[in-house]
């Protein structure tokens, strides 16, 4: 185990001497005086992150139940007005996080889910412990996504494996690999919390290039006009060349003591514009061609106290030119060409919001299904729809949510699915589907995929 442990962390070392591409052909590796006296330090670097991410989530458990008491929005208000919904668009891939640039998902056309057509484990689940997944992409038909020991598999419809992908093999098996994906022409680009960014191939998932920042990346991935933007645990939004992994430019932005374990938010106009969310709740516009600030606010306000380091937000939606995202106590509206607040609700949830026409759909933490009005910030309606189950079972939260065909589809972390109407709340429909699931659903050709804790990917339609 301590040399499995030595091996890793002399690997980490090297790379992050020579921060260059990782050659997987001969596979050499060399050692120098330099690199053991920096391997000392290096191992007490990793026990000691270790001991602190340990102490975060005792104090985060703490955070939370401090909120919970007072800030969980937790009233059923009637439906105010009719709703009037646009008409269900069809698409064929979801290829990032968040479904697009702007995060904006919107109606999507959805066949239905009576056909399981899709129930296969394929991946590992290593870590018992609660970890981020991202949700499934898909592309030409096929589902790509990610399992904890950080390998990456393309499937096709019926679960057979096209290829898989894992550069992590040298590394410490027993360290949890969180991994963002987006794809990108011919392309999948990745970046981990080790500080990785790299580029695999799209047809057979062979390596193209490989680069190491040193400090872990802790973002959804945006591709956008041949660059790739994240953030990295100390707040730095980072933009780099999808040709080899260049750094382009840096902006750096308000640390927060305690780094984040979830993944930080960004998003990119239809101007070309990047707007970015960090763990300290700070709320950036900047430039995606050359970095430049345009704007930034704390986005947290007094409304979260002295929380800011527990801070934990949805994916930012933008719309025309509104900025919309929920966090852990109030959900937000802010103006794109200026920064200026429009609305503010006391809603909390990590889901990202969902907006269609003058509709804001949310699903707060506790199960409240809420219906905002887009321009005002009133709510026009609100269902528990954690009420469809067993009272039992109700001690659970939503872990996301999307909506196929005027309906709503959310999941929860002890696994059920629960369908319900976007117009009026109503459920419809709830099932247990899985032991636990920690990632959104997606809609792609008609089909809904979720990817369960367990590395099993459903297909419904």
């Amino acid at each position: 185990m301590i040399k499995k442990i030595k091996y890793f962390i002399f690997f980490l070392t090297f790379v992050l001497s020579t921060n260059c591409s990782i050659d997987n052909k001969t596979g050499i590796w060399t050692e120098d005086t330099k690199e053991k006296k920096r391997f000392s330090k290096l191992e007490k670097k990793l026990k000691s992150e270790k001991k602190q991410n340990t102490k975060e989530s005792t104090i985060e458990e703490k955070i939370i139940k401090v909120y919970s008491t007072k800030n969980y929005f937790s009233k059923e208000i009637s439906l105010s007005k009719k709703i009037n919904l646009t008409k269900a668009k069809r698409n064929s891939s979801w290829k990032m996080s968040g479904f697009n640039l702007q995060n904006f998902s919107g109606n999507i056309y959805l066949s239905g889910i009576k056909n399981n057509f899709l129930r296969k484990n394929i991946g590992k689940d290593k870590f018992s412990i609660s970890q981020n997944l991202m949700a499934p992409l898909s592309f030409n038909d096929n589902i790509f996504f990610v399992d904890d020991t950080g390998t990456i598999f393309n499937v096709n419809q019926r679960g057979s494996i096209n290829w898989k992908k894992n550069i992590y093999k040298k590394l410490n098996k027993n360290i949890y690999k969180n991994l963002s994906l987006a794809i990108y022409k011919d392309k999948i680009f990745v970046a981990d919390n080790f500080g990785f960014i790299y580029a695999i191939s799209l047809k057979n998932g062979k390596l193209v290039w490989i680069k190491n920042h040193g400090i872990p990346l802790k973002s959804n991935l945006k591709v956008f006009n041949e660059k790739i933007f994240v953030i990295n645990q100390d707040n730095r939004i980072i933009c780099f060349d999808t040709k080899n992994g260049a750094k382009i430019w840096d902006v750096r932005s308000v640390s927060s003591f305690i780094k984040s374990q979830n993944l930080l938010s960004l998003a990119i106009s239809k101007k070309g514009n990047l707007v970015t969310l960090n763990s300290s709740g700070e709320l950036i516009k900047i430039k995606a061609n050359n970095g430049a600030v345009i704007w930034s606010l704390n986005a947290t306000g007094s409304t979260f106290a002295h929380a800011s380091d527990f801070f934990k937000s949805s994916g930012i939606v933008i719309n025309d030119n509104d900025i919309i995202f929920s966090a852990m106590s109030s959900i937000f509206s802010f103006n794109l060409s200026n920064g200026y607040l429009n609305w503010v609700k006391e809603i909390g949830s990590q889901n990202t919001p969902i907006l269609d026409g003058e509709n804001v759909f949310v699903v707060s933490n506790n199960g409240f299904f809420v219906n905002i009005d887009r321009n005002t910030g009133k709510i026009i309606s609100s269902t528990n729809i954690l009420k469809s189950l067993k009272m039992k079972k109700q001690k659970t939260r939503i872990t996301g949510f999307v909506m196929g065909s005027g309906k709503i589809y959310a999941v929860t972390l002890n696994g059920y699915l629960i369908v319900c109407s976007a117009s009026s709340g109503k459920v419809e429909y709830s099932k247990k589907i899985s032991e636990k699931i920690i990632t959104e659903p997606v809609i792609s050709n008609g089909a809904l995929y979720i990817l369960t804790s367990n590395s099993r990917i459903l297909g419904f339609r």
